[in-house]
């Protein structure tokens, strides 16, 4: 479409022409005029169709100072809140109607100088239905856009659209309207079609027979003429013809210069493809072919290494992305990516066409795989370190998490577990709440940055597990806009119920997947497919999957109760993962009944098990629901060790932050104490750890994390705390983790199954039993010192593993004193780092040798002073590994080019004794 002289903006690809969501009075808005927008409620999408409460515009304008559409300018009231001047008045059912007497100017308060574009607006009800507001939006949940014109000569027309297609024979119907006009003329390829005096032009003619052609409205006065242009085409009857080979759904590769494009779309009559390659027109021969429910097409002489966007046209009403792309443009959100996160992103193809668009590029380069035979460890005794890309790095992209690779290999984990990393709406998000299953976000990076960080991972022994997100998409999904009936899926939609099977408001999440489906079925199939094979995930961690049911539960119901059907489709989904990765780790959030849990534990699923309130409970210091003997899978009845014990997940509130907002006190001993918190978190640490099977740690729980999950909004972005490397009383916290997990790895003893637990009251006990090492940990969460009996197995020496000392055991009755938030790990034998490691940075030493090493934490040059003369020194990660050694002593140690994190340095003095220090490096 083009405008020329005094036309200002293209109204006509703006989607309240395209739909008649609303319509103005005058028809050409401008400034300075009274203008009235009439919504029409059952003509959009969102939910207000039918709806009989108050509505109120969500509004603003595009300026010339806007960078984009999503860029709104002086917005009257803020989400939610309610004024007199945004509330539209009922003129009847569905149709509502918001004035402007004044003209648009003085409605909004924009400055004199500044050029008004467009009318942005939403319109939402007044209350919130089920917990959201009901949203009237353009058809695919765009928001409205009204064109604002200049005062002097110009043209536009209302019908039809531009792009708009029609029938041979069918009657077209025009109309249009000029602002200071004589007259009006209307043109088809250039042969005039009628001609009226005055500003309005009503005409209608008969569609061609084939082909493209061009409307052009011409308005004219004595001072010279303007026109407005829409081409439209004429569709043939679809060809039905057999795929040429069996491609699967999306872009298919067939050579370096030659692509086929597949579209699964039941009941639809044409679609079109669109691109970069024809301009984003509907031209005949980009007319899909179909074969019965599949519409595909090749593309031939395309340019290798070159990126092209794409959209499907379908019955000439959604232009939609590939739900199966690898690769979406999104006109609102990309603007805020930048360069650095993601470089070279082509551009939106802008004025073109509207909404999200897929990309594809031929002979793109592979990335080159650095570790191909990954073989992930077992999962009986598996910790796994859950992250949320956003949050864990000041930078929030999976790049920057991959340079802290070296610090999360030291806390000896076996698995990183992302958080949703597939595209979803928006670039600030937990990630719950999915668009495109095929592609990850850019806001976290390339394709290749992902790779790069699991093929890090895998080089360091790391298993990756992706969070998957499989009950539920949003409205920005391809799949839920396909098949849409006014405020929810369609009743012929291929893949979603109607309504959610989950009454219960709590369990609600966007538009419920229906997995009876087989078309659900193969979209998951293909999904999980998908990133085992071209990411080399190792693994799903499945979210809320108690939802994967078409059994209707009530209100007061979380569809705990045990469901053969849900079970069946589990284990459906469960075995063809295997099918493609026998080996592949499987994680549900299951949290349902222990009868649906244990059998899905037997079928060898790992479960996620939630203690954060018990461990809270104790940590806090209130004991009476502190019992955490739920953690144990003998105690669930399970033959197999697939509970994935955990005290935070991302869903729960921090123990820390609740230790030091709400912990009890007994004289001086007070919870809410910093160094007292963390201490506590030490001995919940070592309980939970000391349980036998797999456990998960949220990131920064290890360093103690404190702020609340709620500040600033559940959901919204929360700060890194790298700087608590810097505290000692957290480095020791760390140094019980690191410890904790090097423990379970090479120690048998915490994967026995002959193993106890005594945790109901405030001083907790654990008792493992193995051939060759008997294991007793005692915890007491109490406020007050506690004489405690942790039956020992067997009289003689038992070595407590954090203190390096040692006891003589005379029999089970024998006791030990624990001081409030204290705990001890005793063994049979000696494990691995028995009484190696320092406790503090600040460890004392002997009075003979002071010791001192600064700057602490340090970056480039760390300087050792030593009363004794030093000899040699080694430096280790906090695991043991040697990453330095100096042979000739100098007190000055060049680190810059060791990773960040906390390391052990290891001194030979020259009296012949040992001395160990701490330091963290930063960058």
């Amino acid at each position: 479409m083009k405008y020329f002289y005094l036309i200002i903006c293209f109204l006509f690809l703006t989607m309240n022409v395209r739909s008649q969501v609303v319509t103005t009075d005058p028809s050409m808005v401008v400034e300075g005029v009274p203008v009235t927008i009439t919504f029409n409620a059952d003509e959009g999408t969102g939910g207000l169709e039918g709806y009989s409460g108050d509505v109120y515009a969500h509004t603003g304008v595009i300026t010339d100072a806007s960078t984009s559409d999503s860029d709104w300018k002086y917005v009257v009231a803020d989400w939610g809140v309610n004024i007199p001047r945004a509330k539209l008045t009922r003129i009847s059912t569905d149709q509502y109607q918001l004035s402007f007497p004044d003209g648009i100017r003085s409605y909004y308060g924009v400055p004199d100088g500044e050029k008004i574009l467009k009318i942005a607006l939403v319109f939402r009800s007044g209350t919130t239905v089920g917990g959201v507001y009901l949203e009237g939006k353009e058809t695919g949940g765009k928001d409205i856009f009204v064109s604002v014109y200049d005062l002097s000569l110009s043209v536009g027309f209302q019908q039809p659209t531009d792009g708009g297609l029609f029938q041979p024979g069918e009657s077209v119907v025009v109309s249009g309207s000029a602002i200071d006009a004589d007259g009006l003329r209307l043109y088809l390829d250039d042969a005039i079609l009628s001609q009226v005096t005055g500003t309005e032009l009503s005409h209608t003619f008969t569609a061609p027979a084939s082909g493209s052609h061009l409307l052009k409205l011409e308005a004219y006065n004595s001072n010279g003429s303007v026109y407005d242009e829409v081409r439209f085409f004429i569709r043939q009857p679809t060809v039905e013809q057999t795929m040429l080979e069996p491609w699967r759904n999306g872009v298919n590769y067939l050579s370096e210069t030659q692509v086929a494009v597949v579209l699964q779309a039941p009941d639809k009559e044409y679609v079109y493809l669109l691109g970069d390659f024809n301009n984003w027109e509907p031209l005949p021969e980009y007319q899909m072919l179909k074969d019965g429910e599949f519409f595909w097409l090749t593309l031939d002489g395309l340019t290798p290494g070159q990126q092209y966007a794409y959209q499907f046209f379908i019955d000439g009403e959604l232009r939609l992305a590939d739900p199966y792309a690898n690769l979406i443009l999104d006109p609102w959100n990309d603007q805020y990516i930048s360069e650095d996160v993601f470089p070279d992103l082509i551009d939106y193809p802008t004025g073109l066409t509207e909404g999200i668009v897929s990309v594809f590029e031929p002979d793109s380069p592979s990335y080159q795989w650095q570790v191909t035979d990954f073989t992930a460890p077992p999962t009986h005794n598996m910790t796994v370190y859950e992250l949320l890309i956003r949050d864990f790095t000041d930078e929030g992209t999976i790049a920057a998490v991959t340079e802290k690779l070296d610090y999360i290999q030291s806390l000896g984990v076996d698995a990183v577990e992302l958080m949703p990393f597939n595209e979803f709406e928006g670039n600030d998000s937990w990630g719950y709440n999915p668009s495109f299953y095929f592609a990850t976000d850019k806001a976290y990076g390339t394709p290749d940055d992902y790779k790069a960080f699991i093929d890090a991972c895998h080089q360091r022994g790391i298993a990756v597990i992706m969070d998957v997100v499989l009950n539920h998409s949003y409205g920005q999904s391809p799949l839920v806009q396909m098949y849409w009936d006014g405020d929810k899926p369609a009743a012929n939609n291929p893949w979603y119920n109607v309504n959610h099977n989950m009454q219960n408001p709590d369990a609600q999440w966007g538009y419920d997947f229906n997995h009876e489906s087989e078309y659900t079925q193969a979209l998951v199939d293909s999904i999980l497919s998908f990133w085992m094979s071209e990411y080399k995930v190792d693994g799903f961690r499945f979210d809320f999957t108690k939802g994967f049911t078409n059994t209707i539960y009530g209100t007061t119901s979380w569809a705990s109760e045990y469901d053969a059907s849900r079970i069946a489709i589990l284990k459906r989904m469960v075995d063809e993962v295997r099918k493609r990765d026998s080996d592949a780790i499987v994680v549900f959030e299951h949290l349902a009944d222990n009868t649906e849990e244990k059998e899905l534990a037997n079928y060898g699923i790992l479960l996620w098990g939630n203690h954060n309130y018990n461990f809270s409970e104790g940590i806090m210091g209130y004991n009476s629901n502190s019992d955490f003997s739920w953690a144990s899978y003998l105690n669930r009845g399970w033959s197999e060790p697939s509970l994935v014990g955990y005290m935070e997940s991302h869903d729960e509130e921090r123990v820390t932050y609740k230790a030091l907002s709400y912990g009890d006190s007994y004289g001086d001993y007070d919870v809410t104490d910093l160094s007292t918190a963390l201490q506590r978190d030490e001995a919940a640490a070592v309980l939970l750890l000391s349980v036998p099977g797999p456990k998960m740690i949220w990131q920064f729980g290890e360093l103690g994390y404190d702020v609340s999950i709620d500040e600033g909004g559940r959901l919204a972005r929360k700060p890194t705390r790298w700087t608590y490397l810097q505290d000692p009383d957290r480095v020791h916290l760390l140094d019980v983790y690191q410890r904790m997990n090097r423990l379970r790895n090479e120690e048998a003893a915490f994967s026995t199954s002959g193993f106890v637990l005594d945790v109901t009251g405030s001083v907790k006990s654990i008792r493992l039993n193995s051939p060759d090492n008997d294991i007793r940990v005692v915890a007491n969460l109490d406020l007050i010192p506690k004489t405690v009996t942790p039956s020992f197995s067997q009289s003689g020496w038992w070595y407590e593993y954090f203190s390096g000392d040692s006891i003589n055991v005379s029999g089970a009755a024998t006791t030990v004193t624990v001081e409030p938030g204290g705990y001890r790990l005793y063994s049979t034998s000696k494990m691995v780092g028995f009484g190696t490691l320092p406790t503090l940075i600040d460890a004392p030493q002997s009075e003979q040798v002071n010791l001192e090493l600064f700057p602490n934490p340090v970056s480039q040059i760390l300087t050792v002073n030593s009363s004794v003369p030093v000899k040699n020194c080694t430096i280790y990660t906090i695991n043991g590994v040697a990453v330095f050694s100096q042979d000739i002593w100098e007190p000055q140690l060049n680190v810059a080019g060791l990773a960040d994190g906390l390391y052990l340095i290891k001194l030979k003095l020259e009296n012949g004794e040992d001395r160990y220090g701490r330091f963290v490096k930063i960058q």
